[in-house]
């Protein structure tokens, strides 16, 4: 029986696959309400295929529980903040998790580490509670860390198809875990120390967050001395070796805006380029702020209120909000003092926020200036509706005549 520890983003989706693969799974989250939803046979969160994979699942015997498991098996999938003034890796959730995990667990069991950390963490936080806890690791426990690959919107189909990186001490155990994913997982696994495991997961969404970093940074040139940067993004990729990516209002989830700050915290004097590169994407936001101020000076707009921001998710059609571009940009806006903007998003039903609206036509009815932040389907296919408003593209998706960008 494996025990997947934390039924988040990441834990539940693994928990429902390896169960909907043969596996025997019990989920475990702190969470009682959580617990009770899940037991209740409806899922915490929308994603494509999550429910038909949900039903597979229970149908295959999962189950839910608070209580932590006596098994030969855990997988440890819970958040990894990081503290924004030192930019290191916050582990309490993963330490507090382990914890309780040594509690419960018998000589032999393997532990599985699934949640993102900064390389050593596993060295510095995790070992010590091990020993802590009387057991010696390669011969009473088992150590892996075998960080997840998924994103929001495509999680399903990438559980079962994106590559994996397995770290372990011993090559044997290793191994034996390849064995647990390679239930499901079709990609090609890879068996690794734990240390370069930890690594190869930062760096991939550092690489990811330097070069949307460029991009931006572009935009902002290209605003600057009013040059189209989209035609010369497309100019530039017909080169063979060029690939630039889009430009966008800033960076968004919890692995591109928050992994790279991991490398920035324990090698402050080496991660210079990730560094700026990380402070280009989180002033998007402000950046984006600024051009309302432009747009709504030269338009003739004075009301703030009057103002929309369509989307509140991090991402295209899904309803995670984690460290959104929107969310910033209301915080931004509030420490000016401003009255608060509207916003609407299809995909968030619970009010989060101030001036909030939860129907399309009513919204975009009390909006003279409708800044796109997010690129849901519904805002394509309704852009007909913006005719009549002032525009503010984010994203580079509407069509119109007269649309503004960053």
């Amino acid at each position: 029986m494996v025990n997947v520890i934390g039924l988040g983003y990441i834990g539940l989706p693994t928990a429902l696959m390896m169960a909907s693969h043969g596996v025997e799974v019990v989920g475990t989250d702190y969470n009682k309400e959580l617990v009770a939803t899940l037991n209740a046979g409806k899922t915490t969160f929308k994603e494509d295929g999550l429910d038909e994979l949900f039903a597979n699942a229970v149908a295959a015997g999962i189950k839910f529980s608070t209580e932590y498991q006596v098994t030969d098996t855990y997988i440890v999938s819970v958040p990894t903040p990081y503290d924004k003034f030192s930019k290191k890796v916050d582990a309490c959730y993963v330490v507090a998790a382990v914890k309780e995990v040594m509690r419960v667990c018998p000589k032999g069991a393997t532990v599985v580490v699934e949640s993102t950390v900064s390389p050593g963490t596993i060295d510095r936080f995790v070992r010590p509670v091990i020993a802590e806890a009387g057991f010696e690791i390669g011969k009473d426990l088992h150590l892996v860390h075998a960080p997840e690959r998924i994103i929001p919107g495509n999680m399903v189909y990438e559980l079962l198809h994106n590559n994996r990186t397995i770290g372990a001490d011993e090559r044997e155990i290793g191994e034996k875990v390849k064995a647990l994913y390679a239930s499901f997982c079709l990609g090609d696994i890879v068996v690794t120390d734990i240390r370069t495991a930890e690594m190869t997961k930062v760096v991939e969404n550092t690489f990811r967050a330097v070069n949307i970093a460029f991009a931006n940074e572009l935009a902002k040139i290209c605003r600057h001395d009013n040059m189209d940067v989209y035609e010369i993004i497309r100019i530039c990729n017909m080169h063979p070796r060029v690939n630039i990516l889009q430009p966008g209002p800033g960076v968004g989830g919890h692995c591109i805006s928050v992994d790279p700050w991991f490398l920035v915290g324990d090698y402050p004097s080496l991660t210079k380029v990730i560094n700026e590169s990380m402070k280009t994407n989180d002033g998007m936001p402000d950046f984006v702020l600024g051009r309302i101020h432009e747009i709504m000076e030269e338009k003739g707009i004075t009301d703030t209120t009057r103002v929309g921001l369509y989307g509140l998710t991090y991402k295209e059609n899904v309803d995670d909000m984690r460290e959104s571009p929107t969310l910033q940009l209301l915080e931004s806006q509030a420490r000016h003092l401003a009255a608060p903007l509207k916003t609407y998003d299809p995909f968030i039903t619970k009010d989060v926020v101030p001036n909030q609206y939860h129907d399309l036509d009513r919204f975009l009815a009390d909006c003279d200036l409708v800044v796109v932040m997010v690129k849901h389907d519904e805002i394509r296919k309704n852009e007909d509706k913006l005719k009549d408003k002032v525009v503010l593209d984010c994203q580079n998706i509407i069509r119109l005549p007269g649309v503004y960008h960053i």
